[in-house]
């Protein structure tokens, strides 16, 4: 071929390869645009997926958010009615729950008694009256205070829901010298001022600013917990009434001859320059030298040694050798003494009677006086130094010798001009150094014991050493009326006016009645009630001091009324007169609380009309005299009969360890801080806002970390309440532990769970019945109606009796034992989703008995835990159609109703749950956690045909509660029965044996221990009743019922030996075959 040829051959064969090649390319590019729209196809799909994908989330969230709404409690404006979530929060929180329904209780006048008959009500209701203590206005409640709040809300609650007209009135002391001291270390602290430095008038404008701004926290803190009190009667010890009410009983006291005026030893505070109450002192115990440190001082001051030191005789008018010693603890006393004490019968010192010895600094003679009542003869010297101006003892000592009384003692401690110039002007203990170096420069110093025992008397307000001092001063005359509150008490049980819950306190009572002193009643402090009295000075009188003359005072209700009293007492004579600058002490306002705060002295007031006496005092027994028996002194005195019929005296509250609860221990607990809970930062906070001073924070923040290293958990003003009442049968003290308060928070959540619970198996239209018989219902039904008839009628006897912590143990085992427990347990199969459509009876029966429950143990409660039953008792379903009451506090309390009785269904009962215990209790021994779930087959052999019955009769009640698959029931009458291989067994009595077929997990070398040793405590006890039953006159000695009830005892025993020794034998047997 040519070449010609060959390339037009190969021509065709290029255009043919180009045609692929160019189809080939088009088919990439179509496949490429495919891929690319495919891609953008996939791009859109996915932002419309996004897009759908956020439509949805969104929708999702919205619908979350609407849940959550649904379980929320909308805001309620103050003072409405609470406005409920739609929904029940599924779990119980404390500031939830108590938000918004005080202020309605208030707002809705729930808490306002009526002075006068209601309209139209033709048997108005009994009184029922309490007068609220009034805490001091030193700044914010305590724990005790709650106590106290607890109880008496418990009673009012209580007594308000029993149809009584119901006032609790709520007021405040100024608590002179509290306040006092309080304000006087705040402005030393923040402007280093004294309340000298400022004057009286500007101190005590001080004070009522303090009042003004703590007075509203103390308010604040009754209402968080829950008291119901009369606020439209809210008073003040310092108001115009209550005010005019303490000078009219000062002066009606003064014109009975009862209040007088005269200079005697007093507790003196050198740090305040005021007198102070015997409750305001506390006494330490000094067992050998101690060393103090004293307010004022630099260095500590020592105690607890006795120094002896001689004083240089008389004899016959002519100086002769010769000394007489004595001993002090308080040797800077002796520049006061007047006297040496010595026993007449005392031969040692016969030669001195009726001599003088010689003061070794100022030359005074001090007579040698007898006085058998003083001296013991065998202690130390026999001798003794009389100090009447400065010693109690000493002083009634110079009453009747007629000794001379010499203060030597400046109002704020230190040695006055008496005291000698060599010691004039130093500080009280100073001059105790100072005077034993004198004594040694005179050769007087006789030595020192350093480990004498002695009692030192300190003011639990400023810590300083209390100095008996001589003063002039306002006192009551007691004799008498303490006679009357004695005769108030006394008479018998039918009769009496005066009752004391507990008993105990009665003989306390008479013991300080029996020995009471008259009541100084004048203090030398600027905040407080100024005593209505004004001192006339004559322009011819000689001594122009205050008080000079006893007989130149005034007293009258104003200072106009003291002016025409002085004008008509001192006619023609030209004077001055002023007030006396002293106040009252503060128990004597606080006396006359319960007639003050009705009315007195308007005698035609409409509440001290209606309401006085007064029903109940609650207190702590601590003032049992220094306020309980002057308000009853005061009361027969001037309103003509005892203030309250009973007085119920609750313990004092300590902390877990035991302890007084003090600022400086740290351990002083905020009721708020428990309600609210509170973190250790927030703890520490509250020491450095207050008053102590450095040295005292570091060791109160020590004792917070230790008590509470995590803070206080929120535990709601409901569960507080109920601790502090469950507490109350403790004697005399309570030891509170704050996890106790935490436990009963815990219990809330059971309570709400319970209820909420309850209600999901109340249709939504559910209509309580009007009436309910339980003869017609199931049984456990008719169990439940019948113990919670029981759980009533015990919590108002122990109410009535203020047995307050068997009332809340009582309505507290009710709703925890056999309602959660049990009744709500052994309902649940009448309202499953397969139920029997048999069970239809059934159900509606237990949705009547769960109705009745939840609005009977809701009322029931009420007194102890008022929000918490506020909140669920108006979620009931029906509850209009039930009541119109608006709130549970206004409903009637439940009493007993005698067709709820059922004694022989409660036995039942108590047999079902004792087999239920046994049977978990078994699974509990034989099946691990993993396996504790399964139901398992079990059996029951009975004795008799009764038992029998029973458990055949409950039988669905203790499948349920005890979680079995089947329960075979045996009758063993006398024939053997052989129980199934592999079961576990438990004795639950004499009648009824159970058997848990636990198969493969039973460990019969474990259960031939546990039956061994059982065999061998019960041959124990046989010997043990053998001997007493075959001892030589057992016969003859014994009574015959003891006799019986050891015959019988033997009897079970034996049968118990019998089973046992079969079910050792049975063992046995199923061990060697799992061997084999």
């Amino acid at each position: 071929m040519s070449q010609s040829q060959q390339a037009d051959n190969k021509k065709p064969e290029a255009e043919e390869d180009f045609e692929r090649k160019k189809k080939k390319e088009e088919k990439a590019r179509l496949k490429e645009e495919k891929k690319q729209k495919a891609a953008e196809k996939a791009e859109k799909k996915t932002k419309q997926e996004s897009k759908s994908s956020k439509k949805s989330a969104k929708k999702n969230a919205n619908a979350k958010r609407e849940a959550y709404e649904d379980f929320v409690d909308p805001e309620t404006p103050l003072g409405e009615k609470k406005r409920l979530s739609t929904q029940m929060a599924k779990q119980y929180s404390p500031s939830a729950v108590e938000k918004s329904w005080y202020a309605w209780w208030e707002e809705s006048g729930f808490f306002q008694a009526e002075a006068e008959a209601e309209a139209g009500s033709s048997k108005p209701k009994p009184p029922f009256v309490i007068v609220l203590p009034p805490p001091n206005v030193t700044g914010a409640l305590h724990i005790g205070h709650a106590l106290t709040s607890a109880i008496q809300d418990t009673i009012v609650r209580w007594r308000r829901m029993c149809g009584y007209n119901v006032l609790w009135v709520p007021g405040m002391d100024h608590a002179g010298i509290a306040t006092q001291v309080v304000v006087e270390k705040k402005l030393m602290r923040e402007r280093s001022l004294t309340r000298h430095d400022i004057g009286r008038e500007e101190f005590v404008n001080e004070v009522w600013k303090w009042k003004n701004k703590y007075g509203g926290t103390i308010l604040r803190q009754q209402r968080r917990m829950g008291a119901s009190l009369d606020w439209s009667r809210e008073c003040f010890t310092m108001d115009d009434k209550r005010s005019k009410a303490v000078t009219e009983a000062f002066c009606r006291l003064y014109e009975q001859g009862l209040i007088y005026r005269d200079v005697r030893l007093v507790n003196w505070d050198c740090v305040l320059r005021t007198a102070i109450s015997d409750i305001e002192v506390d006494y330490r115990d000094i067992k050998e030298r101690t060393l103090l440190q004293v307010p004022g001082y630099k260095e500590p001051v020592e105690f607890g040694v006795l120094t002896s030191f001689a004083y240089p005789l008389d004899l016959e008018g002519e100086l002769e050798l010769g000394e007489i010693v004595v001993a002090t603890t308080r040797v800077e006393t002796m520049l006061g003494d007047t006297a040496i004490a010595i026993h007449p019968d005392d031969t040692r010192y016969s030669h001195l009677h009726g001599k003088f010895a010689i003061h070794p600094f100022n030359g005074r003679k001090l007579p040698i006086i007898c006085d058998a009542i003083l001296v013991d003869p065998s202690f130390g010297t026999g001798a003794v130094k009389i100090t009447p101006a400065h010693d109690p003892n000493d002083f009634e000592v110079g009453r009747r010798h007629n000794l001379e009384f010499i203060n030597i003692f400046t109002d704020d401690g230190k040695i006055n001009s008496y005291g000698g110039a060599e010691f004039s002007g130093m500080k009280r203990f100073e001059a105790r150094k100072a005077v034993i170096e004198a004594l040694q420069k005179k050769k007087l110093y006789r030595g020192a014991q350093n480990n004498h025992e002695m009692r030192l008397g300190l003011c639990s307000r400023s810590d300083d050493v209390v100095e008996p001092l001589i003063k002039p001063q306002w006192y009551v005359n007691c004799s008498s009326m303490a006679k009357q509150a004695l005769d108030a008490a006394a008479i018998d049980d039918q009769n009496k006016k005066l009752e004391f819950i507990p008993k105990q306190y009665i003989a306390e009572w008479k013991r300080w009645l029996e020995n009471i002193r008259d009541w100084c009643i004048s203090r030398q402090l600027w905040w407080g009630h100024c005593i209505p009295a004004w001192y006339v000075t004559l322009e011819s009188d000689e001594m122009k001091e205050l008080g000079a003359y006893n007989d130149h005072w005034i007293v009258a209700r104003d200072q106009e009324q003291a002016l025409a009293e002085a004008k008509k007492k001192y006619c023609g004579k030209r004077f001055e007169m002023s007030q006396d600058p002293d106040v009252l002490d503060t128990w004597f306002s606080s006396g006359l609380f319960p007639l003050s705060v009705l009315g007195w002295p308007d005698d035609h007031a409409d509440d001290l009309k209606a309401f006085y006496p007064t029903s109940v005092l609650e207190t702590g027994h601590d003032i049992l005299f220094f306020w309980v028996a002057r308000m009853v002194m005061l009361g027969i005195t001037l309103g003509g009969d005892v203030p309250f019929r009973k007085v119920y005296l609750h313990p004092m509250v300590r902390d877990a360890h035991g302890r007084k609860m003090s600022k400086c221990l740290g351990n002083v607990i905020d009721p708020l801080e428990v309600i609210n809970g509170i973190s250790l930062e927030g703890l520490h906070k509250r020491l450095e806002e207050g008053n102590l001073d450095p040295n005292e924070i570091a060791t109160a923040k020590a004792g917070q970390k230790k008590d509470f290293p995590n803070g206080i958990a929120e535990c709601g003003a409901d569960a507080l309440r109920f601790a502090l009442v469950s507490y109350t049968a403790q004697s005399d003290r309570i030891s509170l532990d704050i996890q106790r308060v935490v436990g009963y928070r815990h219990w809330c959540n059971k309570l709400w769970n319970a209820v909420r619970f309850a209600i999901s198996k109340l249709p939504n239209d559910y209509t309580p019945p009007p009436t309910i018989n339980p003869g017609t219902m199931p049984f456990s039904c008719r169990w439940i109606l019948a113990v919670l008839n029981k759980a009533i009628s015990k919590t108002v006897s122990s109410l009535n009796a203020y047995e307050l912590s068997d009332a809340a143990t009582s309505v507290y085992s009710w709703w925890q034992y056999q309602f959660c427990d049990v009744f709500i347990e052994a309902i649940k199969p009448y309202f499953a989703a397969d139920t029997n459509p048999a069970f239809s009876s059934e159900r509606k029966c237990a949705e009547d008995a769960l109705w009745v429950c939840l609005e009977n143990g809701l009322r029931l409660l009420h007194p102890f835990m008022p929000f918490v039953t506020e909140e669920l008792w108006q979620r009931l379903p029906g509850l209009k159609s039930h009541t119109k009451k608006e709130s549970i506090m206004i409903c009637e309390y439940p009493s007993p109703i005698e067709s709820w009785s059922n004694q022989r269904v409660e036995t039942e009962m108590d047999l079902v749950e004792s087999t239920v215990r046994s049977f978990r209790s078994l699974r509990a021994q034989h099946l691990t956690k993993q396996k504790n779930d399964h139901r398992l087959p079990a059996f029951a052999f009975c004795q008799n045909k009764q038992v029998a019955e029973i458990i055949k009769s409950c039988e669905l009640e203790i499948l349920t509660l005890a979680r079995l698959s089947s329960l075979k029931v045996l009758l063993i009458s006398g024939v053997d029965v052989v129980a199934p291989a592999g079961c576990a067994f438990e004795n639950v009595n004499e009648n009824l044996k159970v058997y848990l077929k636990v198969q493969g997990n039973l460990n019969a070398e474990a259960q031939l221990e546990k039956i061994r040793n059982k065999l061998d405590e019960i041959q124990k006890q046989q010997e043990k009743l053998n001997k007493i039953v075959n001892a030589s006159g057992y016969q003859l000695k014994v009574p015959s019922h003891i006799q019986e009830d050891n015959a019988n005892k033997l009897a079970k025993l034996l049968q118990d030996f019998d089973f046992l020794k079969k079910e050792e034998e049975r063992m046995e047997s199923e061990a060697d075959h799992r061997q084999h």
